[in-house]
């Protein structure tokens, strides 16, 4: 498929193979997973990270563990690990709930192992229809902005807002990507840039700061973002700093638009409020690379991800079908 090589994750048969992303764009190093306490490790030290990609990892963790261990209550044990391991995106749930009604249904470890590939194909097949049906709102040219990264690198391959690009740029409808930064992880720097050189596919990177200034500036169409999680009325959680680039978007009349896939969909939240939103070590924020930026006794605040309202999304994009101006009504049609 054009513009689309990169690959995140790979499942030999006997291990789960990742591409660590903490040491992009500088140095390719791939680590091999043997156990799902191998895989609970990465995902919390973001060797791999993107919703998608989370739960395919974790899929792939249970097929793991059942290999390992006989005992059913052994096997729980490793898929809870799994469990703690990103307590907000709700993929690495789904996917371990399928595997544990494999585990409670008798499978063995390679049938196991054969759902955890399905769940891994199945991700590609769902982020090319999103692409397709993404690509469809993009009725002129022009550039489009987005934010951390939602490409091969975090999904199955291809891509979620970023295979909705891919799409649109392979018809001729984007003229070039400007990617947020993203702090503290700066995963549009290190990730979003580099998967998109790859590509060939021209990219802009930006403070997040400048976001706004862009919008009001510059020729972007569409801002489109991932989400962690939906609630059941529509409100988007996702990587820290999208409530913002929503609001700006709005103000300038610019289209937001939210794409994921329907692992992602929570009808049992019943909006933001009940999204738990993670907070991750300060030291993310009061350093850069080992390196101390803030003074010494000085704290920091730092929650991966923000609600944006459903009232700011103007279109939700999953394989089940695109949803505008999502509230309540409309979302439960892609739950039916």
């Amino acid at each position: 498929m054009e513009h689309d090589t990169v690959r995140a994750l790979h499942w030999t048969g006997e291990a789960l193979v990742l591409l660590d992303q903490r040491r992009l764009p500088h140095e390719i190093r791939y680590e091999e997973c043997t156990s799902a306490a191998d895989v609970a490790n990465a995902i919390e030290t973001m060797i791999v990270r993107g919703a998608p990609a989370i739960g395919i990892a974790a899929a792939y963790g249970a097929a793991l563990a059942a290999r390992r261990y006989a005992d059913p209550q052994m096997c729980e044990a490793q898929l809870q690990r799994l469990a703690g391991a990103r307590p907000t995106a709700v993929n690495l749930h789904w996917a371990l709930q399928r595997m544990r009604a494999k585990l409670l249904d008798g499978a063995d470890a390679e049938a196991m192992a054969a759902e955890a590939c399905r769940i891994h194909d199945e991700d590609v097949i769902a982020n090319h229809r999103m692409g397709r049906l993404g690509a469809s709102y993009f009725t002129a040219r022009g550039a489009v902005l987005t934010h951390c990264n939602t490409g091969s690198l975090a999904t199955g391959g291809y891509g979620t807002a970023l295979g909705v690009i891919r799409a649109a740029y392979a018809d001729g409808r984007v003229s070039c990507v400007y990617a947020d930064e993203t702090r503290p992880w700066l995963q549009g720097t290190r990730l979003t840039a580099w998967e998109l050189q790859q590509e060939g596919i021209p990219v802009r990177l930006l403070a997040d700061a400048a976001a706004a200034a862009l919008l009001r500036l510059a020729d972007v169409r569409w801002v489109v973002v991932g989400a962690d999680r939906i609630a059941a009325n529509g409100d988007v959680a996702n990587k820290i700093g999208t409530y913002g680039l929503a609001l700006a978007a709005r103000a300038h009349g610019v289209g937001f638009m939210v794409v994921a896939p329907g692992s992602t969909l929570d009808f049992a939240s019943a909006n933001g409020d009940a999204i738990r939103i993670e907070q991750r070590d300060p030291e993310e924020v009061l350093a850069l690379a080992g390196q101390r930026l803030a003074p010494a006794g000085v704290d920091a605040w730092n929650p991966v991800f923000d609600v944006t309202p459903a009232e700011l999304v103007d279109v939700l994009v999953t394989e089940r079908g695109t949803v505008e101006r999502p509230n309540r009504e409309r979302m439960a049609a892609l739950g039916a």
